[in-house]
């Protein structure tokens, strides 16, 4: 008899749940939770402004400084990751609606800071840090981040593919949507945290014209990527205009 009761029966958890039922469903939370890990990698890895950014603060002000450039972008990364996620069709819609006013205000933005950059010299920031050791201020580095991505309508094209190749999106369901969401942050910011802290480990190698090199490197391409903005939004603008 309690051999029958133990195949046919349920095994019980303390308040009475299916302690089978409670592990698939713990297996398959932590699958989602994963899954959106790797989204947030996969969406924060590929080398753009942002990452141009976090590695020259790093090396001009430190891993946390860096790191919260980067942080920035893993803000905004989930703010996109949740609307794609829970399939906010309005946000959506107002996004796709006003591509070309971000492409010109990330555009002039991304110019802005790459004139900065361009003409920053080592010695110069030696000096400010010297002078005012509270700047430049971590919340600073972060707004740029998080601005700079959220300006980047790319950045919620990308999470749409993406959720689309992987089946994920709209039709999840809300708890593991939120779950997914947790993963992209935990993930993007994951990277972000190892990027600042590997460039960090290399920082005592490099010269300050080498330091000086990279800040005309990074300044020329991220002016590139202003300039792309700004092509597209007046592509986008003729295309509207003729259209």
């Amino acid at each position: 008899m309690a051999r029958y009761h133990a195949r046919h029966c349920p095994e019980k958890g303390p308040g009475g749940g299916n302690l089978i039922l409670d592990e698939v469903i713990g297996v398959h939370g932590l699958v989602v939770l994963l899954q959106g890990i790797v989204l947030g990698i996969a969406i924060a890895a590929p080398v753009g402004p942002i990452g141009l950014l976090c590695i020259r603060r790093t090396l001009q002000h430190g891993p946390l400084m860096g790191f919260f450039t980067g942080f920035g972008a893993a803000v905004a990364d989930t703010i996109y990751g949740a609307i794609a996620a829970f399939g906010v069709s309005a946000a959506l819609d107002f996004l796709q609606g006003h591509e070309i006013a971000f492409q010109l205000v990330g555009g002039i933005f991304l110019l802005v800071v790459a004139i900065r950059t361009f003409r920053q010299k080592p010695e110069d920031e030696e000096r400010e840090a010297a002078s005012a050791p509270d700047t430049p201020s971590f919340f600073g580095g972060f707004m740029t981040g998080l601005s700079l991505t959220l300006t980047n309508p790319a950045t919620i094209m990308a999470f749409i593919a993406i959720f689309a190749g992987f089946g994920l999106g709209g039709n999840l369901g809300r708890v593991d949507a939120s779950t997914l969401v947790a993963g992209v942050f935990i993930g993007a910011s994951l990277w972000w945290f190892t990027l600042s802290m590997g460039v960090a480990a290399v920082r005592h190698r490099i010269s300050d014209r080498g330091l000086t090199r990279l800040n005309h490197c990074t300044g020329v391409a991220l002016a590139a990527f202003g300039l792309w903005a700004l092509g597209m939004a007046v592509t986008g603008m003729a295309g509207w205009a003729m259209g």
